[in-house]
């Protein structure tokens, strides 16, 4: 199968869906000639024309409010806000109105949007360019939240919250746009609502999203060499989130680390913990659930600081380490 980068998964994803349905457009700060600030848009408003890949003022408010107005009224609009700290700007539309339409009309109204944003850490982009907000969209009734960590998955995904008919959040990580992988010519898309165990394994479980699924994977691989057999799970889908696969892998593993970008304190590490004690699962742990998040402090700029505000690869090896040795002490314990 043919290898293709995240950003091109994604423009293929957009550019099929706006041959397949002409009710599909875009909108968003330089998205037209200019590409879009990772140069995810490149070449589609050669193909499409400015009528349906819109360059919009610097206003997050005024991009997500006329996606919601598009929407309502049966376009299928695909917002792009620059950076993921500026949906705080368009909160009110996207929170107050896209995601309660449906059901504040009695299911007469149907809001088809899409809002793309690069989302994370790692460019060194500092505090106000830099924020993993996942958890706030996850809380809100009405809104669906993914997280691709694949260019697979980036593609499928996309496609599917295009034709969802209801308001869909998409983050893609900035450092993943250049990573490469296979996707299939053939239409294809990827359902919203499902995980994917991307390594098996016996010890212990680890769940991850975006960014943090190769890094799990990568430190999967350093773990079987010290005879530790890791589970990686790739939540993809945040909402709705698919707790029948956590759960199954942590009643086959007794253990579960669960890592996210995203600062530890209300973290959605939290509702992961709070699905598997509250399951089947709690019976088979033999230790505790342990968290591994961003730390409580804005993203720096510095590099090195940077780096070490968010979980790495070494941390996530760590964690399973002392999940090894705590379940250890769990079961002395136990016998004494």
């Amino acid at each position: 199968m043919r290898e293709i980068t995240y950003a091109q998964a994604v423009r293929e994803a957009l550019a099929e869906e706006m041959r397949r349905d002409p009710r599909v457009f875009l909108l968003g700060e330089d998205i037209g000639v200019y590409g879009g600030a990772f140069g995810v848009t490149l070449g589609l408003v050669e193909e499409f024309g400015e009528d349906r890949v819109m360059d919009t003022p610097l206003s997050e408010a005024a991009i997500i409010g006329a996606a919601v107005g598009a929407a309502v009224v049966g376009m299928r609009p695909v917002a792009e806000v620059q950076f993921s700290d500026f949906l705080t700007i368009g909160a009110d539309q996207l929170v107050n109105q896209a995601a309660k339409m449906r059901y504040m009309f009695g299911g007469k109204a149907e809001v088809p949007m899409v809002v793309r944003t690069p989302a994370g850490s790692g460019t060194g982009a500092a505090a106000q360019h830099s924020q993993s907000l996942e958890t706030w969209f996850m809380h809100i009734p009405g809104l669906k939240v993914v997280a691709p960590a694949t260019p697979h998955d980036a593609k499928g995904l996309l496609k599917a919250a295009i034709r969802d008919n209801n308001p869909v959040v998409v983050f893609e990580h900035k450092l993943l746009y250049k990573t490469k992988g296979p996707v299939p010519e053939d239409e294809y898309t990827v359902p919203i609502g499902k995980a994917a165990v991307r390594r098996e394994g016996r010890d212990v479980t680890v769940v991850a999203t975006s960014v943090m699924v190769p890094r799990s994977l990568q430190a999967a691989e350093r773990l079987a060499d010290e005879g530790i057999s890791a589970e990686v799970i790739d939540l993809r889908s945040l909402r709705p989130l698919d707790a029948e696969t956590v759960i199954a892998s942590v009643c086959k593993t007794g253990r579960a680390v669960v890592v996210h970008e995203a600062n530890k304190f209300a973290g959605f590490g939290g509702e992961i913990v709070g699905t598997i004690v509250e399951s089947e699962a709690f019976d088979f742990l033999d230790a505790p659930v342990l968290r591994l998040a961003g730390k409580d402090v804005p993203i720096p700029y510095n590099p090195r600081l940077e780096k070490a505000a968010v979980p790495q690869e070494d941390d996530i090896v760590e964690a399973c380490r002392r999940l090894m040795r705590e379940s250890r002490r769990v079961r002395v314990g136990g016998m004494a």
